[in-house]
């Protein structure tokens, strides 16, 4: 390592130094330097300590990180020497990425404000976090077929518009549109990813992330020379990283993969000794007139740094005609008019010149810059040699004021993230980057149901779920709440919703029950209810897409048959004379003559005929009492007019099944008090008082439906015999 550096733990007097300091990390591929310091107010920036580390493996190549437990290491060493000369601790770091494999789009975006608005600083971070954000959605539609993540590690802004009128700054000025122009840097994820990885390993977290070229360039070329076609030429140990100016901005960014490490690999090689020691000779070529080293035998050994730089003349022209090579690519085909050089790798004798002759320009025009860039920047430390190594270093931490907060790690299920900052993250953000179901964010809906009811289209949603439970750090709060580095974010799923559920007894236009005048006394039938065709009782639930059309009325024969009427003569319906097919509605008056007949008596059938039938309790009693009665109700008979009306109560059919082969008689018994004969039958069972005594149990008028004989509870299959006593009742 060159001694610009002393990496002495010299105390540092803190007196009159500020609380808020800014901490930078070079991580380079030769070495680390740490420099700790901040920005003062003639805009300046004061150096307050600074302490450089060599690896002491090749824990890093071509910029990228290999070992990140050994970087890890040298990063803790160098923050506990900064916090022991300063007598502060550090929680946060600024860190710059090489450009190895980077990407780089150009971008604009809009703000429009609807009256004449000054511009804030708000204003302007908004606007370039749109610009990037719509140069990272052109990134990835060029790299469709590439499943690798890309993050931005920098911008520089072109241009800024004022109402369409180019213009340097934006900030106070009164406009209704604003616009911006810029280039955005991206970097692979493996990259990024293995910095932090070596930054929080060393117990800090990153504060800001920018890239290297960027951190050189806002200290080796300012913005006055910005006007000119310049580039600027990072010759650290893996890399060499690239950037140009012109028209008074940063217009593009690149790098090679070659630098200081192949100069000292070829001195290794001709001098027969190891990579640390052809490195030192390297760096003592630089100042020196003669070079002592040890070559593998162990033998001293001494040369000129004019016979070293002679050994390595074709490795630095290889260098150089490759950085020549990238700067004209960038510059749309033609050459700079002058090239700056920073960072080790460049001092080694011969570059600049080298550089110039493949460029086409003076060699006046390439230059080593380092003091002269560096003249706004004060080093509290005597013992420090300002040169162009410490140029990246101080841009660094300058950058933190630039464009700070570029990514911030939080924490949700567990699972450790990382979101590019723009200022306005919250719990959404995260949710969505670790790929949390948007459906499980919100509260879902039960299964909805759609139906028709005469033709009309009805829709009854579900219930609606519970929202997903979220804390941030561990209270519990909403899922727009902002977020920031380091929070800890506990996501619990949302819940769906009771789905739909309506039964046909539930439509308004449904009543229980349709009534008739029948020779002077009114009769209560259960309404029809047709679904998709059947007929269903009040109980069905209706399901998706079911057609349903709620019967009015009753024909003149479903009436006779209801009431278990046989013989009969002279019918008349609202007195005019009737045929079976007459459409009886609520209301309506029927008139007949009847004629009493005892069937008579009939041998067994050979197969017993088992009726499909349901008692008028099974449509209109509550669902645990139509589940109890409908076991024991296989005796009901049935017509084959009403063989597809199997939701209701059915009537019986002229041919009876016999449940005994004795003759029919008829008894007599007291139903809730009142005289009731029971006519047409062999034996009797509960359920037979229904044909001959109405029980309204269209409508439940208690909890649940008693039935009672001689005084004894009983169901519907009890038989019953000559002056019974029956109670049937609501309780």
């Amino acid at each position: 390592m060159d001694s610009a550096i002393n990496t002495a733990n010299k105390k540092i007097d803190m007196t009159n130094i500020p609380e808020d300091l800014v901490f930078g990390l070079d991580i380079g591929t030769r070495s680390i330097v740490g420099t700790v310091g901040y920005k003062n107010s003639t805009n300046g920036f004061v150096v307050v300590a600074q302490v450089a580390v060599e690896h002491e493996t090749r824990a890093m190549i071509d910029g990228q990180i290999h070992d990140i437990g050994q970087v890890a290491r040298t990063i803790e060493q160098i923050r506990l020497k900064l916090e022991d000369m300063t007598g502060r601790k550090f929680k946060e770091v600024c860190i710059a990425a090489a450009g190895r494999v980077l990407k780089t789009m150009e971008a604009t975006a809009d703000m429009h404000f609807d009256t004449d608005t000054i511009v804030t600083s708000e204003h302007i971070y908004s606007l370039n976090m749109l610009a990037v954000e719509h140069a990272y959605d052109s990134l990835r539609g060029d790299l469709q077929s590439d499943d690798t993540k890309f993050y931005c590690v920098g911008y520089s802004v072109k241009q800024y518009y004022q109402n369409e009128y180019p213009i340097s700054n934006l900030e106070g000025h009164k406009c209704t549109n604003i616009r911006t122009e810029l280039i955005a840097t991206f970097l692979p994820d493996e990259v990024v990813d293995g910095l932090y990885a070596a930054v929080e390993r060393a117990g800090l977290y990153v504060a800001n992330l920018t890239l290297e070229p960027i951190a050189a360039i806002n200290v080796a070329i300012p913005e006055k020379f910005r006007l000119l076609n310049i580039a600027l030429v990072d010759v650290g140990a893996g890399t060499s990283d690239i950037s140009i100016t012109r028209d008074g901005s940063i217009i593009a960014y690149g790098m090679i993969p070659y630098a200081g490490d192949e100069v000292t690999e070829a001195i290794a090689k001709k001098y027969l000794t190891d990579f640390t020691e052809a490195d030192r000779m390297k760096c003592s070529s630089t100042t020196q007139e003669e070079v002592e080293y040890h070559d593998i035998m162990g033998l001293p050994q001494k040369i000129s740094s004019e016979e070293l730089v002679a050994s390595v003349e074709d490795t630095v022209k290889m260098i150089t005609k490759n950085v020549s090579d990238r700067i004209i690519e960038l510059n749309g085909g033609k050459p700079v008019s002058a090239i700056f050089v920073v960072g080790g790798g460049g001092k080694i004798g011969g570059f600049v010149e080298s550089l110039a002759e493949y460029q086409g320009i003076q060699k006046e025009r390439v230059a080593l810059r380092g003091s002269e860039v560096l003249a706004n920047v004060t080093f509290l430390q005597d013992d420090i040699t300002v040169d162009s190594l410490l140029v990246t270093p101080v841009g660094i931490c300058l950058n933190y004021y630039e464009q700070r907060n570029n990514f911030i790690f939080v924490t949700v299920n567990d699972e450790r993230i990382k979101l590019y900052d723009n200022n306005k993250l919250t719990i959404m953000d995260a949710a969505m980057q670790i790929g949390f179901p948007n459906e499980e964010l919100f509260p879902k809906r039960g299964d909805s149901i759609t139906y028709y009811v005469e033709g009309d289209k009805r829709m009854l949603r579900g219930e609606a779920g519970e929202a997903a439970v979220i804390h941030l750090n561990g209270k519990e709060t909403g899922i727009n709440t902002p977020i920031a580095l380091n929070d800890r974010i506990e996501i619990k799923p949302s819940t769906k919703g009771v789905n739909a559920e309506l039964t046909v007894g539930k439509l308004p236009e449904y009543k229980a029950s349709i009534s008739f005048l029948f020779n002077g006394k009114n009769v209560t039938c259960p309404r029809f209810v047709s679904v998709n065709g059947e007929l269903v009782s009040e109980f069905y639930q209706i399901q998706d897409e079911d057609r349903i059309s709620i019967l009015d009325f009753y024909t003149l024969q479903q009436v006779l048959e209801f009431m278990d009427i046989i013989d009969y003569e002279n019918v008349l319906v609202n007195n005019m004379p009737a045929d079976m097919n007459t459409k009886v509605y609520d209301n309506f008056t029927i008139v007949c003559d009847m004629k009493e007949q005892v069937p008579e008596k009939q041998e067994e059938p050979k197969e017993e005929v088992t009726p499909q039938t349901e008692p008028q309790s099974v449509l209109s009693a509550e669902p645990e009492q139509a589940a109890e009665a409908q076991s024991v109700l296989s005796a009901r008979p049935q017509t084959e007019s009403q063989a597809t009306l199997s939701a209701r109560p059915q009537p019986r059919q002229e041919v009876e099944t016999k449940r005994v082969a004795e003759g029919v008689h008829n008894i007599t018994i007291t139903v809730n008090g009142d005289t009731v004969i029971m006519r047409n039958k062999a034996n009797y069972i509960l359920v037979d008082v229904l044909d001959f005594y109405p029980v309204d149990t269209s409508v439940a008028h208690g909890e649940r439906l008693e039935t009672l004989v001689n005084g004894v509870p009983c169901d519907f299959t009890y038989p019953i015999h000559e002056n019974d006593r029956v109670s049937i009742r609501w309780v």
